[in-house]
């Protein structure tokens, strides 16, 4: 390895063992030095414009990196691919999202997603690391991208979950979105993200049980506990069925082991408890409803077939 390319291996060592022809020729590695380092099986292509400077298995940094160094100098991560190398568990992608400036060159390369995008902000682009877009902008680009509403929802919401970023960014990133076939959907994520859930949550059930010939229940009946007064978000008394509405902060740990013992204590007094993320009721509601039919149903409620 000539002293050139020794140097220019410190740099790729802080990108996951990649680096581009434009850092090389920068560092005065000519292109026969790098066509003589491939041959010889030091060295091997990852895309047109990226080289490893091993020849094993790329790691996800790399991969990552290769990605972003194939894009040209103002390209970066975006979507679920930012969320991911910002820390995003639970989620995989086998493609790679790059963006880059609208009248930047979009080249194409096995396993990336090279895409210009008009709404292309240098100011939300994350230097440090591998180049990219903040977890607010990437998870409301995520959401856009998304193959389905699900998946849509999902991604938003794990990435304030998993303390990426924050309910209020998330919003203040969405309405950057003028138009698009998912802004409604994502506007009504945040809200739920938001924490304006409970009233909203409660309204939104009540309106399908009558639309779906469900008899109305009790909305926030009182139950006694051994520590004070619990307040059921939803119960038809008469036929034991309870629903507890779900939001955000149900997921969060501080909140999983008082509902926990609430649910079992329900359920040790012979009542039915169903749970329905407010997600579910976006996304789902389908399947939900079917199970809270079923639910009355067996235990003898007499429900109008409603087409």
């Amino acid at each position: 390895m000539t002293s050139h390319a020794f140097a220019a291996s410190g740099l790729a060592a802080d990108q996951g063992g990649v680096v581009s022809l434009e850092q090389l020729r920068s560092y005065g590695v000519t292109r026969s030095q790098i066509r003589a380092q491939v041959e010889a099986l030091r060295w091997r292509r990852v895309h047109s414009q990226v080289v490893a400077m091993h020849t094993g298995p790329l790691s996800e940094q790399g991969t990552w990196w290769a990605a972003v160094l194939e894009g040209g100098p103002r390209a970066h991560l975006d979507g679920a691919s930012a969320l991911l190398a910002e820390g995003l568990t639970g989620f995989t992608t086998s493609v790679v999202r790059v963006s880059v400036p609208p009248e930047s060159r979009a080249r194409r390369a096995e396993g990336v997603d090279i895409r210009r995008t008009r709404r292309h902000d240098a100011e939300a682009v994350v230097r440090r690391g591998v180049p990219r877009v903040r977890a607010d902008v990437a998870a409301v680009n995520a959401a856009l991208w998304a193959v389905s509403d699900r998946q849509a929802v999902l991604l938003a919401t794990m990435a304030v979950q998993q303390r990426l970023t924050t309910p209020e960014r998330v919003g203040a990133a969405l309405l950057r979105v003028r138009r698009d076939r998912r802004r409604a959907l994502l506007h009504a994520c945040v809200l739920d993200l938001l924490g304006g859930v409970r009233s909203l949550g409660e309204a939104d059930f009540a309106r399908e049980c009558r639309r779906r010939g469900l008899p109305e229940p009790t909305r926030q009946s009182v139950r006694r506990g051994p520590h004070g007064a619990w307040y059921l978000d939803v119960h038809w008394e008469d036929w034991g069925v309870v629903v507890e509405i779900d939001g955000i902060q149900h997921g969060w740990a501080s909140e999983v082991v008082g509902d926990a013992l609430r649910q079992n204590a329900i359920t040790l007094a012979s009542d039915v408890v169903l749970r329905l993320p407010l997600l579910g009721l976006r996304v789902a509601p389908e399947e939900f409803f079917a199970q809270i039919r079923q639910a009355l149903v067996e235990r003898g409620c007499p429900l109008r077939h409603v087409a």
